[in-house]
């Protein structure tokens, strides 16, 4: 298997891939970039992913209908609107911003793909845009990775991108990445965004089935406050720059390319999870000895989207019982006196790690609360101390099987619902 090696340059690290950021005044009270644009000197295959919430922004529905033909070339994002239950005034603004991208970058106005986030249900002064896209266009660079990442972001603390670098076909092949999310979280693809870039040739089936398979353990087993949003989106758009032999099947090729998707969609994932509005703490949750992949995922995010769970997690309370409680109203048949139940952490775990090989939550520090169905005597105070890192893991070893799943999560805090208690005004 190739080596994966991480790179910077987010979405700009591949091969002929330019983006922007600026600020048009979407949201007047917003000081920073809000307007973000990628582009490919080539056209290029792509794919995309999208919110299973029966309301959708106008935005998702016209980049789902421009990813028919499974081609794209540009993606335009606004921040500080979601243009969501905007009706068709909000699917006229989306085409018009797609249409302005297009003759800025000469392209097909069904090659660029539309993205918004933010307020649901307002509508928005489109030709803050078309106003603007010239500059936006003339602005493009291989570092305006730099301006895109800021612009892209809402009650987000920290910006979210990695790249990373690996062989096929004796060519080396780049990938890059940029996403936003940080509240409405409870991504169920199939107000979370992601960009991903790739120089690698690879048909638009096959990215098709690498997303497809990608978010199962990744981006969908994410939650901070179980709200699944309408404006979720994950697309992907490779140029084939690199010049490997296009990936049109399954094979070692293929499988060299999901890994590094998995790899850098993990990070993401991850990077959300720990960001999530007023979070002060990382949740890791581990199921292991399930008896399916899917089920052990089910278990593991049941329990980090449970309000009572993240609660505990806040206050650094090993009120381990809200996890047995939370899986067992999970669907998920399973034995409770099989299960035990541990605690872990890093010392002097931070909640963005320099590197990204560094980026775990287990460590050297291990509390077992719940052996086979039966609690245990521990120490409170140690409980407390790993439990206050900035990262920390919720281990269950259910004994049904050797299936393993990861979810990723928050705590709830105080800041959350004063974010959210006045998010519009």
């Amino acid at each position: 298997m190739s080596e994966i090696k991480f790179i910077e340059g987010g979405v700009c690290a591949p091969e002929g891939f330019t983006a922007n950021g600026m600020r048009v005044g979407i949201k007047a009270s917003r000081k920073t970039n809000d307007t973000a644009l990628i582009f490919s000197e080539k056209l290029c295959n792509a794919a995309g992913v999208f919110t299973k919430n029966r309301v959708q922004s106008e935005s998702v529905k016209l980049s789902k209908k421009h990813l028919i033909n499974g081609k794209a070339q540009a993606a335009i994002e606004i921040s500080g609107n979601a243009n969501t239950c905007t009706g068709s005034q909000g699917m006229e603004n989306a085409l018009r911003m797609a249409k302005s991208a297009a003759n800025a970058l000469g392209i097909n106005t069904d090659d660029v793909i539309v993205y918004s986030t933010g307020v649901i249900g307002a509508q928005f002064d489109v030709t803050k845009v078309e106003n603007n896209i010239e500059i936006l266009k003339n602005g493009l660079s291989k570092n305006g990775h730099e301006q895109a990442r800021v612009a892209i972001m809402t009650t987000d603390t920290h910006f979210k991108e990695c790249a990373v670098q690996f062989v096929i076909d004796g060519k080396i092949c780049k990938m890059g990445t940029m996403c936003k999310g940080s509240g409405m979280i409870h991504i169920n693809m199939g107000t979370m965004l992601s960009f991903i870039t790739t120089d690698c040739a690879i048909s638009s089936e096959m990215l098709q089935k690498a997303l497809n398979s990608s978010i199962l353990g990744t981006y969908n087993c994410v939650s901070v406050d179980g709200d699944s949003s309408t404006n979720d989106t994950l697309t992907i758009m490779a140029n084939g720059m690199a010049g490997n032999r296009e990936i049109t099947t399954e094979g070692p090729d293929y499988d060299i390319f999901l890994e590094a998707l998995n790899k850098m969609n993990i990070i993401m994932a991850k990077k959300i999870a720990a960001d999530g509005e007023g979070a002060t703490r990382l949740v890791e949750c581990n199921v292991k000895g399930a008896a399916t992949v899917e089920s052990a995922r089910k278990l593991a995010k049941e329990i980090i989207c449970s309000s009572l769970v993240k609660a505990a997690m806040f206050g650094s309370d090993a009120n381990f019982g809200r996890f047995l409680c939370a899986m067992g109203y999970s669907g998920i048949e399973f034995d409770p006196d099989k299960v035990s139940i541990w605690f872990t952490s890093k010392a002097d775990s931070k909640r963005y790690f320099e590197n990204y090989e560094d980026f775990e939550v287990h460590g050297d520090r291990s509390l077992q609360v719940y052996k086979n169905g039966t609690p245990l005597p521990f120490d409170e105070s140690v409980a407390k101390t790993i439990m206050s890192e900035q990262a920390v893991e919720i281990l269950v070893q259910c004994g049904e099987g050797s299936a393993e799943g990861t979810a990723w999560g928050c705590d709830l805090t105080y800041d959350y619902v004063k974010i959210n208690g006045d998010y519009r005004t």
